[in-house]
């Protein structure tokens, strides 16, 4: 007697299968499928003036620095400021023993006391010898000394004069004045110091605060780069750009605009950089020489140029950017651009987009080449800051 199968046949595995595959494709068929354009925010680029800035480290110095020392030999009797306190220009600082000095002023006007009086002689003199040279009472030679005797007695006076004039410019050099305003700070003496002329010890510091200098270096090749970008949108760069300072570790700037003073014409040679200077207003005083700043320095504005927001660039593994431009038919494709400098958080574009092209800016992680889409209104672009009036 057979026994029953323990599996089902070939066959009827087969014809399973299929049932059930028929089933699976009715269901897909069935299953609504994505239509219709996506939504995509794009804005319309346009060329325009931009500002060609640039961010760079630096360190704030003094505009003016005055070390104060003695122009002659004496004991300091008194010091006439407070250390630290602000200073004029002219102002009394030290006051130098002038005993000694007042006596030389003294000697040298009794020796120009003495030549006059002795001029007097020898004028009389050689008044009398020409009235008598006329009649031959007196020789030639004679009348000769007398008036050698005479330009003696003048420049005599003249050396008398000037030693009176000297001995008066020591005396002066007993007080010691403020070269410079600005804020003084310690004193290296005090009362009863005996100091020299010329010592190489100064006697004190005078910093001029305000205005004060910001020093930043800039790479030579980059500033280079950007000169010929300037002067390939036909604009020079300004000597006197503006220039806007963050202190180094705060996000605060510092509220009171600088200009560039000057950019030099030597290139480092250790670290291929070339020195910026810019000068800002310190009224307040809330910068001091040494400080670590960041320097925003406007150096030149390029003409009809195109901006894109960063967030819309793509870029290959090989580095090339690119951007999503959507056509005529509403349907997007991939545009190779290239870039220039960052302004903000958007990039100069330098190749590659026309006046009136879409750029998308937001869902480019749903779109593909040949994608119909549906362009919303996308915020535009921040604005450049804003070029110096040249």
């Amino acid at each position: 007697m057979p026994f029953p199968p323990r599996f089902p046949s070939l066959a009827v595995l087969a014809f399973a299968v299929l049932m059930t595959a028929g089933c699976d494709d009715k269901k897909q068929s069935n299953a609504p499928r994505p239509s219709g354009p996506v939504e995509v925010s794009a804005i319309t680029v346009e060329p325009g003036r931009v500002a060609l800035t640039t961010e760079l480290p630096g360190r704030t110095t003094a505009f003016r620095v005055a070390e104060v020392r003695p122009q002659v030999n004496g004991i300091i009797l008194k010091r006439l400021f407070q250390e630290g306190s602000e200073v004029k220009a002219g102002q009394q600082l030290y006051q130098i023993d002038p005993a000694t000095y007042q006596a030389a002023v003294n000697s040298a006007q009794a020796d120009l006391v003495k030549a006059r009086a002795s001029l007097k002689s020898v004028e009389a003199k050689a008044s009398r010898y020409e009235d008598l040279v006329r009649i031959n009472a007196v020789s030639r030679q004679d009348y000769d000394d007398a008036i050698a005797s005479l330009d003696q007695a003048k420049a005599q006076i003249l050396v008398a004069e000037a030693a009176v004039q000297t001995a008066r410019i020591s005396l002066g050099y007993t007080k010691v004045f403020a070269p410079i305003s600005g804020r003084i700070g310690k004193s290296s003496v005090t009362e009863g110091a005996l100091v020299t002329a010329n010592q190489t010890t100064s006697l004190s510091t005078i910093t001029q605060l305000d205005p004060i200098f910001v020093d930043v270096s800039q790479s030579s090749s980059e500033l280079l780069r950007l000169r010929r970008t300037i002067a390939a949108g036909g604009n020079a760069a300004t000597a006197t750009a503006p220039v806007t300072l963050t202190l180094d570790g705060t996000s605060q700037p510092y509220d009171l605009p600088g200009r560039l003073e000057f950019s030099d014409v030597t290139v480092d040679q250790s670290t291929g950089a070339v020195q910026v200077r810019a000068v800002f207003p310190n009224p307040r005083h809330e910068l001091y020489p040494g400080l670590f700043v960041r320097a925003r320095i406007e150096q030149g504005v390029k003409e009809q140029s195109i901006l894109v927001p960063q967030k819309s660039l793509v870029r290959s593994a090989d580095g090339s950017a690119s951007v999503w431009v959507v056509g005529a038919d509403n349907k997007v494709a991939p545009r190779p651009v290239t870039v220039g400098q960052a302004v903000g958080d958007s990039w100069i574009v330098e190749q590659g987009l026309a006046s009136g092209d879409q750029v998308v800016t937001e869902g480019l992680q749903k779109i593909r080449p040949g994608a119909e889409v549906r362009v919303a209104p996308a915020k535009a672009p921040p604005a450049a800051p804003p070029a110096a009036a040249r």
